[in-house]
């Protein structure tokens, strides 16, 4: 009986199996590194973006978006009576803040989108986006549009005085994945998720406010969390 030669790999083929395995390997590690840095680019660019369209505003008119007093007076878009997007109109003065200096505080930073409004008058921190965009400081809507956008990650962005334990006005991305958020504490902070000038709270549920994460003293950032960071102007 005439026994069949198998013939297997040699080790060069093994070897250069290996090599475009490697390579294979190494250039998707290489693309989510990128992908990775074009985000966090982003975020650092909203951020600067965000805060210098507010200080434009406030040497424009000499008060902040968002807690404008004389807004109604100032843009056509509040004395036409003009949808808000949600089948009410904007009615006489409903578009201004109080003019106190501060963009809301005293509310919880909400991760949904559910307080946008122009009605409410108290909620200044949604009139902050009105008003930017009835001056042409941000693009998207008109006057009356006070959506927030989105982040690098699909969180919503906002500002607000006195979010999230840092005094005075932060401007806060929603939805940071933990592994993202711990990176962005390490290039621009101090390390712990809740001193400094960038803090965090662990993202909340649709509807919920901030204290409902609130984190403890010295807290780490958690891969398997979502976080809601507020960074200081």
């Amino acid at each position: 009986m005439q026994l069949t030669k198998q013939k297997g790999f040699t080790l060069v083929e093994i070897a250069i199996v290996l090599v475009i395995v490697g390579l294979l390997i190494g250039g998707v590690l290489k693309g989510q590194e990128m992908i990775t840095n074009a985000r966090l680019k982003r975020m650092e660019s909203d951020n600067a973006g965000i805060a210098a369209a507010m200080f434009s505003y406030q040497d424009r008119y000499l008060q902040l978006p968002g807690d404008d007093s004389a807004a109604t007076g100032r843009f056509d878009f509040y004395t036409t009576a003009a949808p808000n997007g949600a089948g009410f109109t904007v009615a006489a003065g409903e578009a201004d803040g109080d003019g106190d200096g501060i963009i809301g505080g005293g509310q919880d930073w909400d991760t949904t989108d559910a307080a946008n409004t122009m009605i409410a008058a108290s909620v200044e921190e949604s009139k902050f986006w009105g008003h930017l965009r009835a001056s042409g400081l941000i693009p998207g809507g008109d006057g009356v549009d006070t959506t927030r956008p989105s982040n690098a990650y699909g969180g919503l962005m906002g500002i607000q005085d006195g979010a999230i334990g840092i005094a005075g006005h932060v401007i806060i991305f929603g939805g940071i994945e933990g592994a993202i958020a711990r990176i962005i504490e390490t290039r621009l902070d101090d390390g712990p998720a809740n001193t400094g000038r960038i803090q965090s709270n662990l993202a909340a549920g649709a509807g919920l406010g901030m204290n409902a994460g609130a984190l403890t003293d010295g807290a780490a950032y958690v891969e398997a969390n979502r976080y809601d960071m507020a960074f200081r102007l």
